[in-house]
């Protein structure tokens, strides 16, 4: 049986796996993710979903067996400035009203990998901002304390209404794992997530 790993700490990314009702294990993986001289963030959201990938692939400790290791990246950036995750609600406020009334790119790398080969892509989701008061923004941070998100968002939440547009050929790239290209890039592997014989993570014990 072939066993995933999600290679993220991310219990977003993680909850987005859950709910295609596979088994999966998680793991860290510690890689430099500064962006480099003249990288643009299209470029960073790869190159760290590849590393994430290589990263568990060269560990000494990795699980033994058939093994498909799933990394992911997510830049945001405006006007080709790159913005991180905010790490605190001052710089989520800040992220936030820069991003008023203006189209932010999100890009979502992603990497399948069996050690041997490894396939990836980038979605591009296009998010449109509504003109936001400090108020709404301020109120929007401290209902949701989107601290730990790129962008200072929760699309899956209350972070929808800060939107007047999502511009996507995945829309569950934005919340950091694009579900669809991941499972098409699982099934070159021939692992297909709806015939799959893994035992679902959530099935009740019969």
């Amino acid at each position: 049986m072939t066993l995933l790993i999600l290679a993220s700490q991310s219990r977003y990314r993680a909850q987005q796996l859950e709910s295609l009702g596979l088994k999966f294990v998680q793991v860290a993986t510690n890689i430099d993710e500064a962006q480099k001289a003249h990288e643009t963030p299209y470029e960073m959201a790869l190159r760290l979903s590849l590393a994430k990938a290589r990263a568990y692939q060269s560990a000494p400790d990795k699980r033994k067996g058939p093994s498909l290791v799933i990394a992911s990246d997510q830049t945001a950036e405006l006007n080709g400035k790159l913005y991180g995750k905010p790490g605190s609600k001052a710089a989520a406020i800040k992220q936030l009203l820069e991003f008023s009334a203006k189209r932010v790119v999100f890009n979502t790398g992603i990497c399948v990998s069996n050690g041997e080969r490894e396939l990836n892509d980038v979605c591009k989701t296009e998010v449109t901002f509504l003109s936001l008061s400090r108020r709404q923004v301020e109120t929007y941070i401290e209902r949701d304390n989107p601290i730990d998100c790129a962008g200072s968002f929760k699309s899956e939440g209350l972070g929808i209404t800060l939107f007047e547009s999502i511009t996507s050929n995945d829309p569950s790239a934005l919340v950091g794992l694009p579900l669809i290209a991941l499972t098409r890039l699982l099934r070159k592997f021939g692992f297909d997530p709806l015939t799959d014989t893994s035992k679902p993570i959530n099935r009740p014990p019969s």
